[in-house]
């Protein structure tokens, strides 16, 4: 038997709906590109927004894998189990004066300047006491430093944190850790080496290096694939009507994302069985085939 090489992926969906075909090719890709190298394959189901949850839909995420034949390594992980890890780093962060309390409203931001993501912190917050008593954000401190890395289908990116975002939220004020941290503990804690997701994610990236870099983790490998978009280029999502994937015969959806994401899978695959299936793509999977692509028909 093959030595393990060392790869760990994952797949980290939220409970805000059901898996629809956008959420399988992300699936599909990590998971394949896991397989392929010999690699470990973990499913975490990124359940730390509960105002945000849909009832049902993360035991309906883990029935959809297993009906669609992924086979994750360990059980299923569930992000808000790890509260203790996430208040730890969070801790880290605020004893080594990288991050402050933040009692800013939406409203004493609004006037705040806006860049590519989103408003940009002006630092209110910055240098002030904790406040005592109240809700209160922490923010996580930003600077001049240019955050770059190499994604292997999207080439070289960068930003200036201080520039584009300023200082971000790492903890909310109502008392919830934000994704940026979550992810990036958790990333951390479960040993993951490489991810592979969706384009709509790739301006998160640095955020979540740069938290990287405070807390002394090292920086996974980055691969960013296309987004499914309906005809009208909107990206498939609960907010557009996505539908569920089909609970029945999933050996055709599963053909159609592997065509989607270019492998080019034989007149016939479709109709195979689902372990054929899973042992043609992972023997003839080549990521490099949705290079530089930013979005794929999802319809």
């Amino acid at each position: 038997m093959a030595e393990p090489s060392g790869y760990t992926g994952r797949f980290a969906p939220s409970p805000t709906g059901p898996l629809h075909f956008g959420s399988l090719l992300a699936a599909v890709a990590s998971y394949l590109e896991a397989r392929s190298r010999g690699g470990r394959w973990l499913l975490r189901i990124e359940n730390i927004d509960p105002p945000r949850e849909q009832a049902g839909a993360a035991d309906a995420i883990v029935r959809a894998l297993g009906a669609y034949g992924f086979d994750w390594d360990g059980p299923t992980d569930w992000q808000r189990d790890a509260g203790d890890a996430h208040r730890d780093a969070l801790r880290v962060l605020l004893s080594r004066d990288l991050a402050y309390y933040c009692t800013c409203s939406r409203s004493d931001l609004s006037d705040a300047e806006t860049g590519p993501l989103g408003a940009i912190y002006p630092g209110t917050c910055r240098g002030r006491p904790r406040p005592q008593g109240g809700d209160a954000a922490v923010r996580v401190l930003t600077d001049e430093s240019l955050v770059e890395f190499d994604d292997r289908l999207q080439g070289r990116q960068s930003q200036h944190l201080a520039a584009e975002s300023g200082d971000f939220v790492i903890w909310r004020r109502d008392g919830l850790v934000a994704y940026h941290l979550a992810v990036v503990v958790d990333d951390h804690r479960q040993g993951v080496t490489d991810i592979v997701r969706g384009i709509d994610l790739l301006d998160s990236t640095p955020r979540q290096i740069w938290l990287q870099r405070l807390l002394g983790y090292p920086t996974p490998g980055y691969a960013h694939i296309p987004v499914a978009v309906w005809d009208d280029g909107n990206k498939l999502s609960k907010a557009t009507h996505a539908p569920s994937l089909p609970a029945s015969s999933p050996g055709p959806t599963l053909a159609r994302a592997l065509a989607v994401l270019g492998q080019s899978p034989p007149d016939g695959l479709a109709r195979k069985a689902l372990p054929d299936v899973w042992d043609w793509a992972i023997a003839n999977w080549d990521l490099s085939r949705v290079r530089g692509r930013t979005s794929v028909p999802g319809s």
